[in-house]
C-alpha cells in the first residue's frame, strides 16, 4: 500500500521546512493565493532554535510513533483480516445511512474577521489596511487584507510583522466584542429562539420551522438574515446551509467574506459534495488526524473514508470508526442538542514567558478577578478550582484542589490559587489560566441537594434526639475500647437542607466507585507486608499525613468476584477497601486528584469523600447483607406505625440503597 505516497522525507532534505508542520501553515478563509512554502519557511527560520520549536519537534515525535504504531498494525493484517472488517464496515454503513435525515435545514453563520472588522468599523482610519488584533506575542483575528500575505489568527505577532512589515497591531477590546456579538444574536433569536452560539462570532441555527411557516427556501432566510445583521451591526457575516450541521459549517467557508453557499437536502447532492471535500475542512479533523490518516492510508479526501473503510474498523476505535463514516457519508447533527448545566468557567492569559515571582501573582490576582466576575455574572458559585500552567518549555501542568464550601469572589479564589501556584514555585510560565468547576447555580432551590458533607452525617451528640424531635441512632462501642459513644443523624436529618451550606447535585458521583467496602474499626488490621492507608479520622482527629493504627487497610480481591467458597457474611467482615495514598506528595492513589502537601484540610476532605464511597458502595453491593460484628449494631426505638422516608434521589435510579438500612439491627447471629 502506498501509504505513504506523497508525504516529505523525514528530515526534509535541503528544504527543512516542508516537514515542519504547524498550524501557523493551514489553509484559512482569505488565504487561497498565499505562497505557502514562502511562509512555512518564514515560520521555520524564525521558529528554528526556540522552545515552541523544540516542543513542536517533541510533538511531531510523538505523531510519528503513533503513525509507526498504525504502520505496523495495518502491514499485519491478512486478507481475511480485511475481509472481516469489510463487512463490520459495511454493516455500519448501511445502519449510518439509515440514520440520514434530510427534512432539516440547518444555517450555520459565521462572522466576517469579527475582531478585525468591529475595530475597523470603530476606526476608519483602519479600512483597508493589513490588521492584526493582538500582539507581537500573539495574533487573535487577522483582516483579510493580512491574510494575502499568510498573516492568521494563532500566529505570534513577530512572525506576522516578518510575512507583511506594514501589519498593524491593535489591542483587543473584548467588551466592545461581546457587545456586537449580543446584537447579532437578537437578530439570531428571530430565527431560532435555541440558536446554538459556539463562540461570540459562530452560531447554528435550525431554520426548518422558518421556512415552513413563511413558504421560504433556506437561500432566502441565509439572505435576509445577512441583511438583518449587517442593518444591526454594520458588520458582515458569511452562511453556510445544509440538511445537517456539519456540513452546514463547510457551506459557510466557502464563499467567504459575505457570501454564502446552499447545498440542497438531496442525498445525491450532499454525497456529490463530500467527495472531494478535504478531510481537514471537517470538524473534529485536525493536524496530527489529517497526518495519521494520509501517511498511514493515503486518505486525503471524505470519499476515500469509504474507500478504505475496512482499515479504518481495523485500526481506530468503534466511536472513531464511526465518526469517519459518517463524514465520508456526509452526515451530522440534525436535532437540536439539549441544554445542559454549564460544567465550569474558565479564562486563561498568554504572555511573555517570565519567572518573576511577584509579576505572576499580579497575572493571577487579573485572572482570580476576571473569573469571580465571570461567575457571578451567571450566578454560580463553585467547589473545585482548577490552575492550569504553561511553562517556558511548553509543558502544560493542571493542579487542583476542592474548597470547603462553595465560592465566587476574588480573594477566595486567590487565596487557593495562591497556595497551588506557591507549590510550584520556582517556576518560568508563559500561561496561566483557572477554572472553576462542581458549579451551584445560585437560583437553585436548595431543597434539591441530595448530598451532604461528611462531617455533617458523623457528629457527637450526648442526646437521642435533636431539637427537632429527630431520633439520632448511637453506636455502642465493643468491650475492651474506649467508652466515647458516636452518634449518628437518622436520614431524614441528613437529607434535610442546610442553610449554612449550598450543595450541588452533582456529588452524588462521589458514590461510584466499586472496588470498595466499610471495615469497622476493630476489623481493620494490617499485615507486616503491607502498606498504611492515609484515611482521616471522621470525628476530626486525624490528619491526612498523621496515621493512626485505626486507618490502617489491607487489599483484597473485589467484591463482585467473591470466593464461591466464602459466605456473604465472610465477605463482608473480611473485604478491605482500597489504600488511598500521596503519590508524588499530591495525586490520590485511588482517584487521581491533585492536592499539593499544604492543603491539609482539604486532605482531609478528600478522604472523608472515600470514606463516604466506602459506606455507599458497601449497600450498593449486597443491600441485605448486615455488619456481623455487634459493636456495630445501633439502637432504634421502637414505634407501631411505620415512619415515611424521604427518597434519596440519584443518577441513577435504583442503584444506591439508603444510607439509614445500613445502620439496622442484626438479629442474626454470625
Amino acid at each position: 500500500m502506498s501509504a505513504a505516497a506523497g508525504t516529505p522525507p523525514e528530515d526534509g532534505g535541503d528544504r527543512p521546512w516542508q516537514s515542519y508542520h504547524t498550524a501557523y501553515t493551514n489553509a484559512k478563509a482569505g488565504m487561497e493565493g498565499v505562497d505557502k512554502e514562502k511562509v512555512q519557511k518564514v515560520i521555520y527560520e524564525m521558529s528554528k532554535g526556540s522552545k515552541y520549536f523544540e516542543n513542536e519537534q517533541r510533538k511531531e515525535a510523538a505523531t510519528k510513533q503513533k503513525i509507526e504504531h498504525l504502520r505496523a498494525q495495518c502491514a499485519v493484517l491478512t486478507d481475511n483480516d480485511i475481509s472481516h472488517f469489510q463487512k463490520v464496515a459495511d454493516k455500519k454503513m448501511l445502519e449510518l445511512e439509515a440514520s440520514r435525515d434530510l427534512s432539516k435545514i440547518w444555517l450555520h453563520t459565521d462572522m466576517d474577521a469579527f475582531y478585525a472588522a468591529v475595530e475597523t468599523l470603530e476606526n476608519p482610519s483602519l479600512k483597508g489596511k493589513p490588521l492584526a488584533v493582538g500582539s507581537m506575542s500573539m495574533i487573535a483575528t487577522a483582516s483579510y487584507e493580512a491574510r494575502k500575505f499568510g498573516v492568521r489568527a494563532a500566529m505570534p505577532g513577530f512572525i506576522g510583522c516578518k510575512l507583511c512589515p506594514d501589519l498593524v497591531f491593535v489591542p483587543p477590546n473584548f467588551e466592545r466584542y461581546t457587545h456586537y456579538s449580543e446584537l447579532t444574536r437578537k437578530v439570531f433569536q428571530r430565527y431560532d429562539p435555541n440558536f446554538i452560539a459556539t463562540s461570540l462570532d459562530e452560531a447554528y441555527l435550525n431554520i426548518t420551522n422558518v421556512c415552513i411557516e413563511r413558504g421560504i427556501t433556506g437561500e432566502e432566510v441565509a439572505i435576509e438574515l445577512r441583511s438583518a445583521i449587517h442593518q444591526e451591526t454594520g458588520l458582515t457575516c458569511s452562511a453556510g446551509v445544509a440538511p445537517n450541521r456539519m456540513i452546514a459549517k463547510v457551506c459557510s467557508d466557502i464563499n467567504k467574506p459575505n457570501g454564502q453557499f446552499i447545498l440542497p437536502n438531496d442525498r445525491e447532492a450532499v454525497l456529490t459534495f463530500v467527495s472531494t471535500l478535504p478531510i481537514r475542512k471537517i470538524g473534529g479533523i485536525g493536524k496530527v488526524t489529517e497526518q495519521m490518516l494520509h501517511q498511514v492510508l493515503g486518505i486525503s479526501t471524505c470519499q476515500e473514508m469509504l474507500q478504505k473503510a475496512a482499515f479504518l474498523c481495523a485500526l481506530f476505535s468503534e466511536s472513531s470508526a464511526d465518526f469517519f463514516l459518517s463524514v465520508g457519508l456526509g452526515l451530522g447533527g440534525t436535532e437540536t442538542p439539549e441544554q445542559r448545566q454549564r460544567k465550569s468557567i474558565s479564562c486563561e492569559r498568554t504572555f511573555t514567558a517570565t519567572n518573576d515571582s511577584s509579576l505572576l501573582f499580579k497575572k493571577l490576582a487579573s485572572l482570580a478577578e476576571n473569573l469571580s466576575d465571570d461567575l457571578q455574572k451567571e450566578g454560580f458559585k463553585g467547589k473545585t478550582l482548577t490552575l492550569k500552567l504553561k511553562t517556558a518549555d511548553f509543558e502544560v501542568r493542571t493542579r487542583a484542589v476542592t474548597t470547603r464550601n462553595y465560592i465566587d469572589s476574588k480573594e477566595d479564589i486567590l487565596v487557593y490559587a495562591t497556595k497551588l501556584i506557591k507549590a510550584e514555585m520556582p517556576i518560568s510560565l508563559r500561561l496561566m489560566g483557572l477554572r472553576m468547576s462542581q458549579l451551584h447555580d445560585e437560583k437553585d432551590d436548595p431543597s434539591t441537594s441530595t448530598q451532604k458533607t461528611l462531617d455533617i452525617f458523623f457528629r457527637s451528640s450526648n442526646s437521642n434526639s435533636n431539637g427537632n424531635g429527630t431520633t439520632v441512632q448511637r453506636i455502642t462501642n465493643s468491650p475492651g475500647q474506649d467508652n466515647d459513644s458516636i452518634s449518628l443523624t437518622t436520614k431524614e436529618e441528613y437529607l434535610a437542607p442546610d442553610a449554612g451550606t449550598s450543595v450541588s447535585t452533582g456529588q452524588q458521583d462521589f458514590f461510584l466507585h466499586d472496588e470498595i467496602c466499610f471495615i469497622p474499626e476493630q476489623q481493620r488490621s494490617l499485615d507486616n507486608d503491607t502498606k498504611e492507608a492515609v484515611l482521616s479520622d471522621p470525628l476530626g482527629g486525624t490528619k491526612s499525613d498523621d496515621v493512626s493504627s485505626s486507618a490502617k487497610v489491607t487489599p483484597t480481591k473485589k467484591l463482585d468476584e467473591p470466593d464461591p467458597l466464602i459466605s456473604p457474611k465472610a465477605v463482608s467482615s473480611s473485604s478491605k477497601p482500597d489504600q488511598q495514598s500521596w503519590i508524588d506528595g499530591y495525586i490520590c492513589s485511588i482517584c487521581g486528584f491533585e492536592l499539593p502537601p499544604g492543603f491539609e484540610e482539604e486532605r482531609l476532605e478528600h478522604s472523608d469523600f472515600h470514606l463516604a464511597e466506602t459506606l455507599q458502595q458497601e449497600e450498593a453491593v449486597d443491600g441485605t447483607r448486615h455488619i456481623s460484628n455487634e459493636s456495630w449494631v445501633a439502637e432504634r426505638p421502637r414505634s407501631t406505625a411505620p415512619t415515611p422516608k424521604k427518597k434519596l434521589k440519584s443518577s441513577k435510579e435504583g442503584k444506591h440503597i439508603p444510607i439509614d438500612s445500613f445502620f439496622t439491627k442484626c438479629n442474626k447471629s454470625p
